[in-house]
């Protein structure tokens, strides 16, 4: 596996990674996001399609107690502790190396495959889609020379979007996220029984760009 190398200007050969966050406790919703069934499949199937539709090379990330579908990717376990977003994100980075990685969460079933290609091209270290003003974490673009600032912060308790921000992320607007589809279901992401109710709503609906 490679390390990270922030000194290496260029991108190592190869597909960017398509990362699926899986590490989640899945508190709110009962049990394990990953197979929570969203019309008959497990949750995390949605974004792994996406990810694979877009030409990335798929990943899962998930704590070593997380339970999981059958999974024909490569698995990484990350640390058990602490319970981080950016754990997750931390163990994709090292085993992208310097390979572009764009990650996303298990829970978010409506991030495109067109959306996911055009995070893998962009050249910005950190690229995220915004909300309520502030960045969001996922479906977002990482690079490899974040490692040192994100590892720095990522023992601690401090909320993941604040940091972020303090990276200066090149921020997809409302109006640039539309190109892609509706935002608001792009972003979208099943933390409750009621989410998941809405979730199959939106999948019956047609979309619309």
């Amino acid at each position: 596996m490679n390390e990270p190398d922030a000194a290496a200007g260029r991108p190592e050969p190869g597909p960017p990674i398509g990362a699926v966050l899986a590490g989640g406790r899945g508190s709110r919703i009962g049990g394990a996001k990953a197979l929570v069934e969203l019309a008959g499949l497990p949750l995390i199937s949605y974004p792994l399609s996406a990810v694979e539709e877009a030409g990335l090379e798929p990943l899962v990330v998930a704590k070593p107690d997380s339970e999981l579908p059958p999974l024909s990717c490569r698995l990484v376990r990350e640390p058990a502790q602490p319970r981080h977003p950016l754990c997750g994100i931390l163990a994709a980075l090292r085993y992208a190396g310097r390979r572009r990685l764009v990650a996303i969460g298990c829970d978010m079933p409506f991030a495109g495959a067109d959306l996911l290609a055009w995070l893998g091209s962009t050249p910005e270290r950190l690229v995220l889609p915004t909300a309520g003003g502030g960045p969001q974490p996922f479906p977002g673009r990482y690079d490899s020379s974040l490692v040192p600032a994100l590892e720095a912060v990522a023992a601690g308790r401090q909320a993941l979007r604040p940091v972020l921000a303090s990276l200066r992320p090149r921020l997809i607007s409302a109006a640039e996220l539309a190109r892609f589809g509706d935002p608001s279901r792009i972003c979208f992401n099943v933390n409750t029984a009621a989410d998941l109710g809405r979730a199959e709503e939106l999948l019956a609906a047609p979309t619309q760009r």
